[in-house]
């Protein structure tokens, strides 16, 4: 298969690690030095983009890439409240292919399922009160994290108590607190913590005036990443449409 990389930070070179490992073949990057190259032959060529950039480039750089007749497949997050209507439009009617997820690892999306049944389980467990926290490095600019939006939307599919989420506290990483440490009852907390070069860290709290139940995902580095978005690369190369992990994992059990 033949890939084009869009965003060559830490990511970007780990992707092409994996990828290379995988017998792909690597035939454009961009960046942000390069951006004349969607216009390439060496980008079209390409089956399958993957891109990897920051909120506010990554809508861009998927309609460049869709304008190339080029699948994409990104972990960018913070773009979607304005654009992911859009997008499922254009996948929808059949014009375009986009993989999304806001995480790619194979632990995070086992972690979602679990999140999904326990939210299941403590609808019937008033008493307990839930909450969520994420950590990531300093780099990441958007707060909370995609993952931990998606997880809360999962999560308050199954949980009535709960209407919505909502942003909590950010602690930078030179300790300044900002954000509301209090939520309406009917809302989810979203707490943010930014330190070091942590890949990510999400957990999930029911707490109760009795006891408290954590689940924790940690990621030691972002090679899980790295490894989900080729497989990613791989399912979109012979699908179309608006896909997410649940259809690469729907067709793995298979």
């Amino acid at each position: 298969m033949k890939l084009a990389l869009i965003g060559y930070g830490k990511m970007g070179r780990m992707i092409e690690q994996v990828a290379t490992q995988r017998g792909h073949e690597i035939v454009s990057i961009i960046d942000m030095d390069n951006q004349e190259d969607f216009g390439s032959k060496a980008f079209a060529s390409a089956d399958v983009a993957i891109e990897f950039t920051t909120p506010t480039a990554a809508y861009g750089n998927i309609q460049r890439a869709f304008q190339a007749d080029v699948k994409v497949v990104t972990g960018s997050t913070g773009w979607q409240a304005r654009h992911w209507d859009d997008i499922s439009r254009q996948c929808s009617q059949g014009w375009h292919t986009l993989f999304w997820s806001s995480n790619f690892s194979l632990g995070v999306y086992l972690f979602d399922l679990v999140n999904r049944y326990l939210a299941r389980l403590m609808n019937r467990y008033p008493d307990y009160d839930v909450s969520m926290e994420e950590v990531h490095h300093v780099h990441k600019l958007d707060a909370p994290s995609g993952t931990a939006i998606t997880l809360a939307e999962h999560l308050l599919e199954h949980l009535d108590r709960k209407h919505a989420w909502v942003k909590g506290t950010l602690l930078a990483a030179d300790g300044t607190l900002s954000g509301q440490a209090q939520a309406a009852p009917d809302q989810l907390p979203i707490n943010s913590i930014r330190r070091g070069e942590v890949p990510g860290i999400h957990s999930i709290s029911y707490d109760s005036p009795f006891d408290r139940i954590t689940i924790t995902h940690d990621a030691h580095n972002r090679g899980g990443f790295a490894l989900g978005a080729v497989l990613a690369a791989e399912y979109t190369h012979t699908h179309e449409g608006l896909l997410t992990m649940d259809d690469l994992f729907a067709n793995t059990e298979k």
